[in-house]
């Protein structure tokens, strides 16, 4: 589960009842360029290239329609008063097994970060190291959402919708 904090555990309590009946499914998220819980490369840094980790999915759930990836920074709240949003992607065919470095798998609609850009914004801590959290969903739909929508709007677009939920953590240091 990597480093998680007390208060992204209970959000993440809470997000369980996004989903109408989640089972217990062994749905995966791995990186090849980090291990849960450790030090995310300086490369995949707002400031340093920000370029998108290559990822990694495994066991999902048969009966998945799609996908939903979401990037976040708990450990924000502290410094700018709210948790930050990195990335957004969703309709993420369910058959991905690899998303490149940089890249977006074909299909997917990205969302608008709190950087004020639709894409991937990377780490960029502004006070301290901070835990970057990477949440895949595995829904039983797509959402018809535009790009640019925001991480509120895909979250209710996703209510009743996931099968499966994991998480991957990473920290960076400013």
């Amino acid at each position: 589960m990597g480093l998680r904090l007390a208060s992204e555990y209970k959000s993440w309590q809470k997000n369980l009842t996004l989903g109408a009946y989640i089972r217990a499914y062994n749905l995966i998220l791995q990186s090849p360029a980090f291990e849960d819980g450790k030090e995310i490369p300086k490369k995949y840094g707002y400031k340093n290239g920000n370029a998108s980790p290559p990822l990694k999915i495994r066991d999902v759930p048969e009966g998945t329609k799609s996908l939903v990836l979401i990037m976040d920074d708990p450990d924000a709240m502290g410094a700018v008063g709210k948790l930050w949003v990195h990335w957004i992607v969703w309709n993420i065919d369910p058959n991905t097994a690899d998303i490149s470095e940089s890249t977006v798998p074909s299909g997917a609609v990205l969302g608008m970060t709190d950087f004020g850009q639709i894409g991937y914004g990377g780490p960029a801590p502004p006070d301290k190291r901070h835990t970057y959290i990477f949440k895949l969903y595995a829904l039983n739909s797509k959402l018809s959402l535009p790009s640019g929508a925001t991480k509120k709007q895909v979250e209710e677009a996703m209510q009743n919708h996931i099968i499966a939920q994991t998480s991957l953590c990473g920290t960076f240091a400013p």
